[in-house]
């Protein structure tokens, strides 16, 4: 049985069967490094959707953390200067993965391997300089094992 839904600030996206969650404080990129992610591995032909964007509900199930999309946002991504706008979605995933994007002022050059409760599930997690995607995307890839890095 899942544990309650703690209610948490982020994105979280699936690449193939791997769920990646992003957080940090409004303005930091966390939605623009969610597309570009789904966009870069779309490109390679790996499956890649968004699971929610600004809002998810967060919860522990069988020693994992499986976050979901509100119904209310579900399938709708903030684009900066626009209104939300649908995407293509999967309700919710495991998550592998917590990138947390933080001032680059505030990230190790290099980091060891840590984990962080979230919702009380610990997870894998690294941090990134925030509304800097195109320095996180191949961070991202090589965390997960993605090709390139594979």
């Amino acid at each position: 049985m899942p544990g309650p839904a703690e209610n948490i600030h982020g994105t979280a996206i699936l690449i193939g069967e791997r769920g990646v969650l992003i957080t940090g404080p409004s303005g930091a990129g966390k939605t623009t490094l969610a597309l570009t992610l789904i966009d870069h591995c779309r490109a390679r032909g790996l499956f890649s959707r968004l699971i929610s964007d600004d809002r998810l509900l967060a919860a522990a199930h069988g020693g994992r953390l499986v976050c979901r999309a509100p119904a209310i946002i579900a399938g709708l991504a903030e684009v900066p200067g626009f209104m939300p706008r649908p995407l293509p979605f999967e309700p919710g995933g495991v998550i592998d993965l917590h990138i947390r994007l933080v001032p680059k002022a505030e990230m190790a050059r290099f980091q060891e391997e840590i984990s962080e409760p979230v919702a009380g599930c610990p997870v894998p997690r690294v941090d990134l300089a925030e509304r800097n995607a195109v320095t996180a995307l191949p961070a991202v890839m090589a965390r997960l094992s993605i090709l390139p890095f594979s």
